[in-house]
């Protein structure tokens, strides 16, 4: 795999590290759909559940939502790396550690390990962060 990867195009990379970023998106959710089925899912008020929920299973629901968020930034800095053709170690450093970081943070937040899961948090915006300032000085 990690022989696949040295030989994409850096540009090609950035969009596998969004699709990949994506798809993360959803991963804490299976955590979050295997304890609602596990209590019994209500079809009518899927929301409402969230109470009854485990307290792993409400935290996999938050991790889910930050995912989102975080995907949104992620996504845009990847994109204007693309466009403006960043083709750097630094930059493939930054989109490979934010796919991987973000895992972690979903597993850390499900486990309950509040100052890792920090940790990658702040690791995955200051990869976001490398890929705006890369194409930032790479536009100039």
């Amino acid at each position: 795999m990690l022989m696949y990867v040295s030989q994409l195009p850096v540009s090609v990379l950035f969009l596998y590290c969004i699709a990949v970023a994506f798809l993360e998106i959803y991963l804490p959710f299976l955590a979050v759909a295997y304890a609602r089925l596990s209590i019994g899912y209500d079809y009518a008020a899927p929301r409402a559940m969230f109470d009854k929920l485990p307290p792993y299973a409400q935290r996999a629901t938050w991790a889910h939502q930050n995912c989102f968020e975080t995907f949104m930034i992620f996504a845009v800095a990847a994109l204007m790396a693309y466009a403006t053709g960043v083709d750097s170690p630094l930059a493939i450093w930054a989109a490979l550690s934010f796919i991987t970081v973000r895992l972690l943070y979903s597993v850390f937040y499900i486990l309950n390990i509040p100052i890792l899961r920090s940790l990658m948090y702040a690791v995955g915006l200051a990869c976001s962060c490398t890929l705006f300032v890369l194409s930032i000085m790479q536009a100039s």
